[in-house]
């Protein structure tokens, strides 16, 4: 089979990874990819957004299969206009990334299907929102209704943080669009986790437990990520709250499609809460999550390809899916600054020196002048698997200490217990 990657960053080089070991993949090719997945894909001039490129692409080279890696493209429709086309394509479909593309229709959707979520209301409106923002209780969250690559999401602690992040959102524009409409929550007290999940029309199959770390420094301070690494099984996933979450969430949101009519065919990633009154649901993404796949990727056994088919032919249940026993540890490297600004074209030194079973998840480089560097905010994931959690985060920090570029910046914390 020939396969089409969309997207440029870690989780796209973790699948196209994950596909290069499987005997039914002939061909990858990956749009735009980034330096690290050049080494196993074919990459290919085209921004991940280019719906007509892309589209054109997969034709003129007779791709067998596109799977879709961010968002944005997800939300644009990529799918729908992929199917006018009859051109296979893994992901849910335009109606369906409202679940992500918009924070209102998701938390409508959880309410109208029972699932347990936080408190809310919508605004469009700054004035409205600053008058009611102190019935909330502090700290508050507010968030851009929109896209806003993970970062549309404050947690004020007072009336003073709250007014300054509605400003930003709705006055100063400062996440676009994305902030014409917010939403302000409740607070949630508890432990962050989140699950990925396969999904047809039929059934919902939870993959295994990943734990993600959103704020860039230990402890969770700071301001919040794309991710700034993961460990897989999460230490809190145990089975006593994998059952409550598939009653009260995964099999809630399957009968809602259902419901609603929502041909969901794809990834489903689920961010929770674990308060003390059981899980709670704190967003709906539509995709793999970045970097909880680079660690969940790494210990599925089965072939990705054969899940992917079974789904878009709605035979997900046929299927047995298989993960290592082992644990994976994945820790991103981020450019100096990151979140906010940062400085790129730093060379990236000591890849050529990391031990056998570390593998280098490439999320913000390319080539210039013959040199390996950064061209993102967050660089690079160095992973592996081990027979303990902490067998495989020191193997992963021992050999991070062989890496170095101007700037770098890391948590010392993932997977330590």
């Amino acid at each position: 089979m020939r396969i089409l990657v969309v997207g440029s960053g870690g989780r796209e080089h973790a699948i196209c990874y994950k596909l290069s070991q499987e005997n039914k993949v002939e061909e990858i090719y990956c749009a735009p990819g980034n330096a690290g997945i050049s080494k196993i894909a074919k990459c290919i001039d085209i921004k991940d957004d280019d719906i007509n490129k892309l589209l054109g692409f997969a034709k003129e080279n007779e791709i067998d299969l596109t799977i879709v890696g961010p968002e944005v493209p997800l939300v644009e429709g990529i799918v729908d206009e992929f199917e006018k086309e009859n051109l296979k394509i893994f992901g849910p479909n335009k109606e369906c990334s409202k679940l992500e593309g918009s924070k209102a229709f998701s938390k409508e959707f959880m309410i109208n299907h029972n699932i347990p979520t936080a408190k809310y209301k919508e605004y469009t409106q700054i004035d409205k929102a600053i008058k009611d923002i102190d019935l909330f209780g502090y700290p508050v969250v507010i968030k851009a209704d929109g896209l806003a690559a993970g970062k549309g999401v404050i947690i004020a602690q007072n009336h003073e943080e709250a007014v300054s992040s509605l400003e930003d959102m709705m006055s100063d524009k400062k996440f676009g669009n994305a902030g014409e409409k917010i939403v302000v929550e409740e607070f949630l007290k508890g432990v962050e986790t989140s699950i990925l999940a396969f999904v047809d029309n039929n059934t919902i199959v939870p993959m295994e437990s990943a734990k993600d770390h959103k704020k860039v420094y230990n402890n969770e301070e700071g301001p919040n990520t794309g991710g700034m690494g993961t460990f897989s099984p999460s230490n809190i996933y145990d089975y006593e709250l994998s059952k409550i979450v598939k009653e009260e969430v995964l099999d809630k949101t399957l009968k809602g499609f259902k419901a609603e009519n929502l041909n969901y065919k794809g990834i489903l990633f689920i961010g929770l809460m674990i308060t003390e009154d059981g899980p709670k649901v704190l967003e709906y993404n539509v995709r793999f999550g970045d970097p909880e796949t680079q660690s969940v990727l790494l210990r599925l056994e089965t072939d990705l390809i054969e899940i992917i088919e079974s789904i878009l032919d709605n035979k997900l249940d046929e299927v047995k899916i298989k993960y290592d026993e082992k644990h994976a540890v994945c820790v991103m490297l981020t450019s100096g600054g990151y979140p906010e600004n940062y400085e790129k074209e730093k060379v990236i030194k000591g890849l050529e020196d990391l031990d056998e079973d570390i593998v280098v998840f490439h999320s913000g480089t390319k080539i210039l002048d013959d040199q390996l560097v950064t061209n993102g905010g967050r660089v690079i994931g160095i992973a592996t698997k081990g027979k303990s959690l902490e067998e495989a985060s020191k193997k992963v920090y021992s050999n991070i200490e062989k890496l170095n570029f101007e700037g770098m910046h890391y948590r010392t914390d993932i997977g330590i217990l």
